[in-house]
């Protein structure tokens, strides 16, 4: 606590925020596990527990969307607080005796953790804006890098906490815990988080959530694609193809997909040095175009290879492998452009709006997912990801070529 007194404002305000928002991730990745896993033991099937997490991505659209609006007029901080608060509600609601368990409370329960995910995750973002000056763009790349990569490696560790939890504790002892330091983590940001971070100059009303940005849209409407392309084949096609098509048990669908988060969050981090963009201004429009052009290839890749092999497991997680790197790239070079276009008097407007793109992809991935898989198999979904993908790489050729600096002050870190 001493060390953390001493720190110049700028990085004690970084380190907190950080440090919030790995922590709540690491519980979020952990209560996803709990669900999986419990409600598994419980004998739903596959599809059944995916819609469980239905409202937890269609409540991340409108969070984003009235998020930002809400950081603008109140301040991050407040956002990031509401955010852990939230959650805290959301495991305590998950405490009920197993009969009181139904369907309708955990998808609400899960509907209030999506709000509270997509409050935490919009306040982190918008506030490395306000921390990294605007001329040192790299900086800030990276910067986001390391927060994004780092975030999605912990979501992935959180798979196993959860796992380990459930082993330990059982399914209300893990939630309580979780839920207890939860509540630590909000009480020490009350205690640190001071500053009237992100709070506006003016007092934005709420038609102020439609950006009016042309870069803002463009790079939103790409995002879209992105994680629609993703999901479309990642969230409930792939483990129920590993599962029942490669006889894969539970486990092993598990922990398979966690490794691959994990690497996946750690290729994030390391976006900036494999883009080698190390010039103080934005990247081309050629950058994300590329990136994305040669994320199509691997699906369309493995629809191609899957029905001429004997062997479908090689092509599945070779195919993976490959898409965990260029996929992780493109959304490290996307975090960044959102953090590095939005204006700084009401940062959180753009990036709410920007996630908010974000989760209506990962929202329409997620029903088509389920959809295709169920009346067309595994390959259909990777035809349509490789169509959604190829959406995204033309559509980042309208992106400006550099961010035009802004006049407004920040707050300098020290290198």
């Amino acid at each position: 606590m001493n060390a953390l007194r001493t720190l110049p404002p700028a990085w004690r305000q970084y380190l907190v925020v950080t440090g919030n928002y790995w922590l709540f991730t690491l519980t979020d990745g952990a209560l996803r596990m709990l669900v999986v896993l419990h409600f598994h033991q419980l004998g739903y099937g596959p599809l059944a527990i995916a819609m469980l997490f239905l409202f937890y991505e269609l409540f991340g659209v409108l969070t984003n969307l009235f998020g930002g609006w809400l950081g603008a007029r109140v301040g991050l901080n407040r956002t990031m607080q509401a955010g852990l608060l939230m959650q805290v509600l959301a495991l305590i609601m998950l405490t009920a005796p197993s009969e009181w368990l139904s369907v309708p409370l955990v998808m609400a329960a899960q509907g209030l953790s999506g709000i509270a995910k997509d409050l935490n995750k919009m306040s982190a973002k918008s506030s490395i804006k306000l921390l990294v000056p605007t001329e040192q763009q790299s900086r800030l790349y990276r910067w986001v890098a390391a927060l994004t990569g780092s975030k999605n490696a912990l979501k992935g560790v959180g798979f196993f906490v959860g796992a380990a939890l459930l082993a330990v504790l059982g399914f209300r002892g893990a939630v309580l815990t979780m839920a207890l330091v939860l509540f630590c983590t909000w009480l020490l940001s009350r205690w640190w988080l001071t500053a009237e971070l992100g709070k506006a100059k003016y007092k934005p009303k709420f038609r102020d959530v439609w950006s009016k940005s042309r870069a803002i849209n463009i790079l939103s409407a790409a995002r879209l694609f992105l994680f629609g392309a993703r999901d479309v084949w990642f969230v409930v096609a792939l483990p129920v193809y590993l599962s029942t098509s490669l006889n894969w048990s539970f486990w092993q669908v598990g922990g398979f997909l966690a490794l691959w988060i994990i690497g996946y969050g750690i290729v994030q981090a390391l976006a900036p040095m494999i883009t080698r963009q190390t010039h103080d201004q934005a990247p081309s429009a050629r950058v994300p175009f590329n990136w994305a052009l040669a994320l199509a290839i691997v699906p369309a890749g493995m629809a191609l290879v899957l029905p001429l092999v004997d062997v479908p497991a090689y092509v599945v997680i070779g195919g993976l492998l490959i898409f965990g790197v260029l996929f992780a790239i493109n959304s490290s070079l996307h975090s960044y452009l959102i953090v590095s276009f939005a204006k700084e008097d009401g940062v959180s407007l753009d990036v709410g709006f920007y996630y908010m793109s974000n989760a209506c992809g990962r929202l329409l991935g997620t029903v088509l997912s389920g959809w295709l898989f169920q009346a067309f198999g595994l390959m259909h979904c990777l035809w349509v990801s490789a169509m959604l993908l190829l959406s995204a790489a033309v559509i980042s050729l309208a992106l400006p070529s550099h961010h035009a600096a802004s006049a407004q002050p920040t707050v300098s870190l020290p290198d």
